[in-house]
């Protein structure tokens, strides 16, 4: 086998962290709190939306901006263990962990970044 497809197996046979996510402001207290099929891919990608001005929850956006990225703490809230050989839709129990800690924590109005329809 040829390196370039041994690693690109390697790269499929990785297991990605799923669960769910917040985005926490520590000069404030306010979270954003979310789901992911990779929760590394999903940090690096919200700060950068962020750090480049395009991140879609605006009231997040425009507190990274006043705030600073240093005043934000990327933190895993639950990580969800993957079954080997087993069939599950880990995107949809990730939603409905998100759903879960979104019940919990509220993180609405004065509380978060997070909007009450979900």
């Amino acid at each position: 086998m040829n390196k370039q497809k041994e690693l690109k197996e390697q790269y499929k046979a990785q297991k990605m962290k799923i669960g769910v996510f917040q985005i926490r402001n520590t000069a404030n207290g306010k979270v954003y709190v979310e789901s992911s099929n990779n929760l590394d891919a999903s940090w690096n990608r919200n700060r950068t939306e962020l750090n480049f001005g395009n991140h879609r929850n605006e009231t997040l956006q425009k507190e990274w901006k006043e705030f600073g990225e240093e005043k934000f703490k990327f933190e895993i809230l639950a990580e969800i263990a993957q079954k080997d050989n087993e069939k599950v839709d880990y995107g949809k129990e990730a939603k409905q962990l998100a759903r879960m800690f979104i019940e919990e924590l509220q993180p609405f109005d004065e509380q978060g970044y997070n909007s009450r329809k979900m």
